[in-house]
Parts: C-alpha cells; sequence; structure tokens
C-alpha cells in the first residue's frame, strides 16, 4: 500500500517547480542584487538544498538576525543560570536555549551542577510542572518571536486564573519589524529586499511591513520555507527590485493571511507590551522587545526575583553580530570552525537549529566534501 504523500510538503519540494522558478529567475534578472532571508530557518533550508548554489552570481543571499535563541543578550542567559541556581527553582525552558553561552556558562553545564532545569516543548508543559511541585518556584524561560509569544501569553493567562503563585516566566521575546527596520537604517546595510519570517507572519500578519517597505524603498516577500517556497519569493522579489517596485507580497499565501491570527494576536496583546529590547550581537533595538504587562507582575520573574542588570559583550573572537546583520558570512568569521563549533559555541548562532553559523557548519562545509571532526 502507497503512503499517502503529506499535503503542503512534498509539493514544495518538487525539484521541477524549482527549477521554474529558478529559470524565471534567470529571466527576470538584469543587475546584481542583494536581499536577506529573516528567518533562520530559511537560512537552513537555503544551504540544506543547494538554493544559494543554483542562483546566479549576480544575486547575493545574506542571512538576517531572524533566529531568536541567538538574539537573546548574554545577560538574560546569565539571569536564567541565577534563578537555576537558587535552591527552590526549577528552570523550565525549550531544549534550543540549553547550550547556548552565557558570559560564564550555559544551562546545560548548569543542570549538570546539579540546578535543577527542565526541557519542555510548550509554556504549559511549565503551568503541569509548577502545579506538580507548589512547595517550588516554576520558573519559565520564555524565548521567541512573535511565533512563540502567544503561547507564553496563554501560560500566564492560565497562570492568573489558577492562581499559581509559585509561577512566573522571564521573558525574552522579541519583534520582528523593528529589527528589520534597524537593518535598513543603518550606514552598513547592503540589502535591497527582504524575504520576510513565514511563521512569524502566520501570527502576526503582514501589515506592519508595509510602512517599512515605503519608507525604505524596500521589497519585502512574506515566504514559506521549502525550496519551492523560497525560489519563489526570490523571483518575486527580483521582479519587483527589476522594474523599480517597493512593496509587501505574500509567497506564503497558504498559511499567512494580513492581519495574521487574530487570536493568537489579541493573546499578545492581553499580556505583553511593547518595549526596547538588547539584542544579542547587534545592541538596543527601540521596540525590539515584549515585556509583560503590569497586570501580569505577579508572574513577571524579573520583577518577582532580585537580580542585578548587567551589560556583558560577546566575545571579541566572536564575530556573530556581523553575522546578524548581514555584514559578513559565517565562514568570514576567524573562529569559525576554527575555536567555534556546535559542542563549544563562542556565540549563540553556532548552536542555534536556526543559527546561521551551525548551519553552514552542517551544510555548507559537507558540500565542499569536508568532514567536521
Amino acid at each position: 500500500m502507497k503512503a499517502a504523500k503529506m499535503k503542503f510538503l512534498t509539493e514544495y519540494r518538487n525539484n521541477e517547480l524549482v527549477v521554474k522558478y529558478l529559470q524565471a529567475v534567470i529571466k527576470t534578472l538584469r543587475r546584481p542584487w542583494t536581499m536577506m532571508e529573516i528567518c533562520g530557518g530559511q537560512t537552513h533550508s537555503i544551504l540544506k538544498y543547494g538554493i544559494d548554489q543554483m542562483l546566479p552570481g549576480e544575486i547575493t543571499l545574506l542571512h538576517g538576525p531572524g533566529c531568536p535563541v541567538c538574539v537573546t543578550p548574554i545577560e538574560l542567559i546569565d539571569k536564567a543560570i541565577a534563578l537555576a541556581e537558587i535552591p527552590d527553582v526549577i528552570l523550565c525552558t525549550f531544549g534550543d536555549m540549553m547550550r547556548v553561552p552565557g558570559s560564564g556558562g550555559n544551562l546545560l553545564e548548569a543542570k549538570a551542577e546539579g540546578c535543577d532545569i527542565r526541557m519542555v516543548y510548550s509554556p504549559l508543559e511549565s503551568i503541569r510542572v509548577a502545579e506538580n511541585n507548589l512547595d517550588r518556584r516554576v520558573v519559565f524561560f520564555g524565548i521567541g518571536f512573535e511565533t512563540t509569544a502567544p503561547t507564553t501569553a496563554l501560560a500566564l493567562i492560565q497562570a492568573k486564573k489558577r492562581r499559581l503563585a509559585n509561577f512566573s516566566v522571564l521573558s525574552a521575546h522579541v519583534r520582528v519589524p523593528p529589527a528589520i527596520e534597524l537593518i535598513l537604517s543603518s550606514s552598513e546595510n547592503q540589502v535591497q529586499a527582504f524575504l520576510a519570517a513565514g511563521h512569524v507572519c502566520t501570527v502576526m500578519g503582514y501589515r506592519e511591513y508595509i510602512p517599512i517597505a515605503e519608507k525604505y524603498n524596500v521589497p519585502i516577500v512574506v515566504t514559506g520555507f521549502e525550496p519551492v517556497d523560497i525560489m519563489q519569493g526570490i523571483y518575486m522579489a527580483i521582479k519587483q527590485l527589476e522594474r523599480g517596485a517597493a512593496a509587501v507580497e505574500n509567497q506564503y499565501s497558504r498559511v499567512v493571511s494580513k492581519n495574521g491570527n487574530e487570536t493568537a494576536r489579541k493573546l499578545i496583546d492581553e499580556v505583553f507590551q511593547v518595549e526596547s529590547r538588547k539584542w544579542r550581537g547587534i545592541g538596543e533595538i527601540e521596540g525590539g522587545g515584549l515585556a509583560i504587562k503590569p497586570e501580569y507582575a505577579a508572574l513577571d520573574a524579573a520583577k518577582i526575583f532580585d537580580l542585578p542588570d548587567e551589560n556583558i559583550e560577546e566575545s571579541s573572537r566572536c564575530w556573530s553580530g556581523k553575522v546578524l546583520r548581514g555584514l559578513i558570512k559565517p565562514p568570514e568569521c576567524p573562529s569559525f570552525t576554527i575555536d567555534c563549533f556546535p559542542e563549544h559555541p563562542l556565540g549563540a548562532p553556532m548552536v542555534s537549529a536556526e543559527g546561521a553559523c551551525a548551519a553552514y557548519y552542517n551544510y555548507a562545509n559537507s558540500r565542499q566534501g569536508k568532514t567536521n571532526a
């Protein structure tokens, strides 16, 4: 019996369609262009499927800051470790965060030293941990773009409704549009078009991108993650660039609508408010973070626990900030594969499942016939 093909997956890995859009790109292309894919998931797909190698040399793809693990400040990693070191605290977080380096170690090392740190797949799992350990304080270390913020918001709403006094959240949630604007406003900017992150727009829609495209005269194409998605997104961006247009287009229309997911957005609005936030390797971004509202202050770990605010800079040997801003590609960092690799990362982009450095380590080297020890 033949296995059924998965809808909206296999057809978006169709080689013939990829080639069709590639030929359309080549036919449309008249001059060199540089574009940035925002999401680390897109970066991994581009390298995994060799899309960067298929494209004409006139097209340069840069890799953006679309990896929430990568942009979580060192200070917040250190705070999470400090919380985990408090004897009655259980710290819960996603697996991606476990090996991200802070200033003096990571969460996995803290767990090995005896801290009660638990990997969860959803913030709601942390609620169950709190209910099952009423004599302990449970902190969920919430990270992610607008994509994961609704589930953190739901956990806070449920905790408040259930009067869980032993539950709180350390929020590291960040917002994508302000980061795009920061890149475009920089004197070092090289980006002429963006492939926007489809999963973020699934939640938020793409209304916020319209004024950015108009202000900076740059095409923004909301794009999915499969090879056909990405090649079609590139083609749509090239068409705009060649005719001098600067609009927001939606390649990922099978999932994304202009207004996004209204229910998810209401959850975010209920619990979070926009604030300025430091992004690792980039610096302070106005409107770049989501802070827990005063109405939920009793569940805000940043307010409950007396942890010092510090300003910690990335190691000078780590050029991940330049990678995240699209100024260099990972192999251009002098530490890449020399003293920075997934088992011993200097920066977060080498250890995160969505990090650009990890993508190059996993795919680009193997394509060149190199073996990673």
